[in-house]
């Protein structure tokens, strides 16, 4: 499998392959971080969400405090699309420990105006 490691700016085109044994090897890497990063998408992939909450005010951009399962992340966005806010600052947590994943949901920044 060919991946753009996403870890640093390098951006360097990983090879990464499943032997027989289940070892995953992993090449074109120029750090550490690369093998992890190839290792871990061919194995278990996880990503960052991002997202808006709606409050009285606007809406709020949010996201994990952690990297979440790849798989998951559709229900996670589900659950921050169910609430609505009456007031909140940005580093609030929101939502503990969302979806037994590990990760919290924090405000990240201020309200933004918008029109229903």
């Amino acid at each position: 499998m060919k991946l753009i490691c996403i870890m640093c700016p390098m951006g360097c085109e990983l090879t990464v392959t499943k032997e027989k044994n289940g070892d995953v090897k992993v090449s074109g890497n120029t750090c550490i971080r690369g093998e992890v990063y190839g290792k871990e998408e061919v194995t278990a992939p996880k990503r960052m969400l991002t997202a808006l909450v709606k409050t009285d005010m606007g809406v709020l951009p949010v996201k994990t405090t952690k990297p979440i399962p790849k798989s998951m992340v559709f229900a996670v966005n589900d659950e921050i699309g169910k609430l609505r806010l009456k007031k909140a600052k940005s580093g609030d947590k929101i939502i503990k420990n969302v979806l037994n994943t590990g990760a919290d949901i924090i405000v990240t920044g201020d309200y933004v105006q918008y029109d229903l």
